[in-house]
């Protein structure tokens, strides 16, 4: 059935649409806000030229979804969801309004990253708290499909938020309004989603029973994190298939703040700042056709190969990417190495899923993901740390480059002996 078909199905429940439409409105905020602050933080004249600067603008984009996601579950399970749907969402509206200001006056500066910081550790509330509380407004026969489709179409509202952003950002006067508008109004979308939220019970979203206290519920929670980390290193191939990803991951972060590098620096004259927003937006789409190649190839693949065998071959592509990067950075060369590192990638990707689902038991196999989105955010923290010391401002190192190439040759062979190995030791 389709996405719109199945939406009709659910939509059907009067409680479900309320839920659906703080999801909606918020996400739409959330992707202008994060428009807003990677416009701000990355294609501004005056920000982000250097690549230690884009290192650390990334740390404050990505940190949170490492660290508060995994605590997350056992705060949800002590708090009432519909009132972290209506004070989050609420809360954030004074940070998106202060971070306005700060933009229009200041500028970026210390105080700017720990606002963003806070208003996105937010953010990974809300989003949990949504997912928590949809076995209470659909029947339990629907859960699968309205699990389904509620984070697709609410990608899909942060997409659009995206793109309002980027349009408002446009036609705003350029000076200190501009970096302004987009904020405020993002502000405006989280004061509307905490009043939808209004039109659901206190109590109608649980949890029905509360839970451990909070210090206990954390403590539990890193006790079966790591609990689950132990027992995946005793499986083998579901804790190598996260370290070779965590390694694609770390890999693929220096490439991608490179290219927003190339792309501000490089690439075009580095005082426009609209032409180097251009410039990024066509090469993150071309990564992103490479992203649509994956997903067409692994499926053809997997009928060929194991999937253990599909992840080296896309670290063969990897190293193909890095190679033509070391050769030139002339903009086909670049265009093609970004393709083919989308495909490297998400091809990657996808066969360590069908790995970690298929070899990690049941009982283990929820610790399992939220370990990977750990280590996933986690090693692009890393490579912009890394990216801060080894790339030069323009972005384009032939010596950085040839030695991805190198890290990515031998990752893929390391992988594929202990792969081997492990495989050998599963039960039949």
């Amino acid at each position: 059935m389709s996405v719109l078909g199945d939406l009709r199905t659910v939509a059907v429940h009067r409680d479900f649409r309320k839920l659906f439409a703080v999801r909606l409105v918020s996400q739409c905020g959330d992707g202008m806000f994060q428009a807003g602050l990677a416009t701000l933080f990355f294609f501004q004249p005056e920000n982000m030229a250097t690549a230690g600067q884009v290192a650390a603008a990334f740390t404050v984009l990505l940190l949170p979804f490492t660290v508060v996601a995994p605590f997350a579950g056992p705060l949800l399970d002590r708090w009432r969801r519909r009132q972290v749907l209506l004070w989050g969402n609420l809360v954030r509206v004074p940070l998106a309004l202060v971070l306005a200001v700060l933009m229009a006056t200041v500028g970026v500066g210390p105080v700017v990253y720990v606002l963003a910081l806070v208003t996105l550790g937010v953010n990974r509330f809300l989003l949990a708290a949504l997912s928590a509380a949809l076995p209470h407004v659909v029947p339990r026969a629907q859960l699968l499909m309205a699990n389904t489709i509620t984070p697709t179409l609410g990608a899909v509202s942060a997409v659009v938020g995206a793109g309002i952003g980027v349009v408002l950002s446009r036609v705003t006067p350029e000076g200190a309004v501009r970096d302004a508008v987009v904020l405020t109004v993002a502000g405006l979308f989280f004061g509307a989603a905490s009043a939808l939220a209004l039109r659901l019970g206190r109590d109608q979203l649980g949890p029905e029973e509360r839970g451990l206290p909070i210090g206990q519920a954390i403590a539990a929670t890193l006790r079966d994190l790591a609990d689950g980390a132990r027992w995946l290193v005793r499986r083998g191939t579901p804790a190598l298939g996260l370290g070779v990803m965590g390694v694609h991951r770390f890999l693929y972060g220096v490439n991608f703040i490179a290219l927003i590098l190339m792309s501000r620096n490089l690439l075009v004259d580095p005082t426009d700042a609209d032409a180097g927003l251009a410039m990024f937006a066509l090469l993150a789409g071309v990564s992103l056709a490479g992203n649509g190649v994956a997903i067409v190839l692994t499926p053809i693949a997997h009928e060929r190969m194991r999937p253990a065998t599909w992840v080296a071959v896309c670290l063969g592509i990897g190293v193909v990417s890095q190679g033509l990067l070391a050769a030139s950075h002339a903009f086909a060369v670049v265009a093609v190495s970004a393709v083919l590192l989308g495909l490297s990638v998400q091809g990657a990707k996808i066969a360590v899923d069908t790995i970690v689902q298929r070899d990690t038991d049941d009982d283990y196999r929820g610790r399992a993901f939220s370990l990977y989105d750990m280590l996933y955010n986690a090693a692009f923290v890393g490579a912009a740390a890394l990216a801060a010391v080894v790339l030069p401002d323009a972005g384009w190192s032939a010596l950085v480059f040839a030695v991805l190439a190198v890290v990515y040759a031998l990752t893929a062979l390391g992988y594929r002996a202990a792969n081997d190995r492990a495989e050998a030791r599963l039960p039949a």
